[in-house]
């Protein structure tokens, strides 16, 4: 049973939502599925960097790819394996300088920490520090400051 005005219909829009864009599906050509599909087996991108770059979901991109292949295997066309290149280290090749370097004689420099507060005030439940370089300007206008909350 629906008491009226206890319905969602009778309360009016709780939310409230714009959608931009063409609204509807797109329509891709075949010619321009196959140049996409092309690119992601050119082994310069990934499959998701493709489908990025042309506004697609790359699962749609992966669908394509099947689909390709499995009407190109109905007409007989056997497409080979594409294996990952495999991971190789590239060999390092260090020779000896003719003059060594003689060592460093400067001192290593130290890690530069932050300097204590010069003034730390505290004002009724305020604490404030002010750094050494405040000039004595900033340092009374941050008195007065703390003056005028209390």
């Amino acid at each position: 049973m629906i008491i009226s005005g206890d319905d969602p219909a009778s309360k009016g829009a709780q939310r409230f939502e714009v959608f931009t864009g063409a609204g509807k599906r797109r329509d891709w050509p075949p010619e321009v599925k196959a140049s996409i599909v092309a690119e992601c087996y050119s082994g310069r991108e990934s499959v998701s960097a493709v489908a990025r770059r042309h506004g697609l979901d790359p699962s749609q991109v992966y669908a394509w790819r099947r689909d390709l292949r499995k009407r190109l295997e109905a007409e007989g066309v056997v497409l080979p394996l594409v294996e990952p290149e495999a991971v190789a280290f590239v060999p390092a090749v260090i020779e000896p300088s003719a003059v060594p370097d003689p060592a460093p004689t400067r001192r290593p420099r130290r890690r530069r920490r932050t300097a204590a507060a010069a003034v730390e005030l505290e004002i009724d439940g305020v604490a404030v520090k002010i750094g050494r370089d405040a000039d004595a300007g900033v340092i009374s206008a941050v008195i007065e400051a703390l003056r005028a909350t209390r």
